[in-house]
């Protein structure tokens, strides 16, 4: 029998904005506009020959029909979710797909991805990079890894790692002399990145001296760059300690104030919920706690080595 399917786009720009019962809730959801998904209600209206929403200037409200609807487009999505990930899973079981954020993943993860393949040889690794919402249905990986103050919601999360962010400069500025106590920040740049889990006013307050003014500011977009310009010494970023601990070693760049003010934020490796575990997974999952309590242990070693007081754990 020939099934009479309505167009699929439109039933998904329908289901998300009866959830939230906003078209404009429904496009953030959906990476699209808010008249994107206003078309789409209409297309599938006309399709189905009924109007599923009453709209007015000040309000969205589902109709009977609507109602109903939803029902059972959120049921029946659900369960294409559930079983698309099942087949992904057990149709190709020697392939991961792994998600992170960009400089996460070039500065740490990549960098260990070795060991992993040296221990499983027989797995494929799909690395991507991200700091969007999670989304296994949409974009198609086994594993995504997060910086976050809490478990996701909606996620299986593993906590493999704690980061502490403190600011991070060339050591051209602390030999210069310019640059001894959290004051000195008056007379440099402060480097910012729309992606920092911590901004500078956050941090100039826990050091006790809130409201001072920088010299100049940067900004970027990306944590990147911002690391980039400060290893180029044009001036002071917060980074998570354990992406630079390397180059602080060195003596390519510096923590200016030690583990003074230290924030904190805990890395997770989530996975979707409503699907088994495989054995792949579960070995990668405990390969990252490995990598991250060893990271964890070289930093604290080091840190207690310059006579630094390590902030409480988490």
């Amino acid at each position: 029998m020939t099934r009479k399917l309505p167009p699929m786009n439109a039933v998904r720009a329908f289901e998300a904005a009866a959830r939230h019962v906003s078209f404009t809730k429904a496009a953030e959801e959906l990476h699209v506009t808010h008249g994107a998904v206003s078309r789409q209600v209409a297309l599938l209206e006309s399709w189905l020959g009924t109007p599923l929403f009453r709209r007015s200037a000040s309000q969205l409200t589902l109709t009977d029909a609507g109602r109903s609807y939803a029902g059972e487009t959120t049921s029946m999505l659900d369960r294409l979710a559930v079983a698309s990930m099942h087949l992904l899973e057990h149709a190709a079981p020697t392939t991961l797909g792994v998600n992170g954020p960009p400089t996460f993943t070039m500065r740490w993860l990549i960098a260990r991805m070795s060991g992993f393949q040296r221990m499983r040889p027989d797995v494929e690794i799909r690395l991507t990079t991200s700091l969007a919402p999670v989304n296994f249905q949409e974009h198609g990986y086994h594993v995504a890894i997060r910086g976050a103050h809490a478990p996701l919601a909606g996620c299986r999360s593993l906590r493999f790692m704690t980061e502490l962010i403190v600011p991070v400069c060339h050591t051209d500025l602390v030999e210069s002399g310019a640059l001894r106590v959290p004051d000195d920040l008056c007379r440099h740049t402060l480097i910012g990145y729309g992606t920092a889990p911590y901004t500078w006013p956050e941090w100039l307050a826990a050091a006790d001296v809130p409201g001072l003014q920088s010299a100049n500011t940067l900004q970027f977009e990306q944590m990147y760059f911002a690391l980039q310009a400060a290893s180029e010494g044009l001036g002071i970023v917060l980074v998570p300690l354990f992406l630079v601990v390397d180059d602080i070693i060195s003596g390519r760049l510096c923590t200016p104030f030690g583990l003074l003010a230290a924030m904190q934020r805990s890395y997770y490796a989530n996975t979707a919920t409503g699907i088994a575990r495989n054995a792949i997974i579960d070995s990668f999952s405990e390969w990252l706690l490995r990598e991250g309590r060893d990271t964890e242990e070289s930093i604290n070693s080091w840190a207690r080595s310059m006579g630094w007081q390590l902030p409480p754990p988490l």
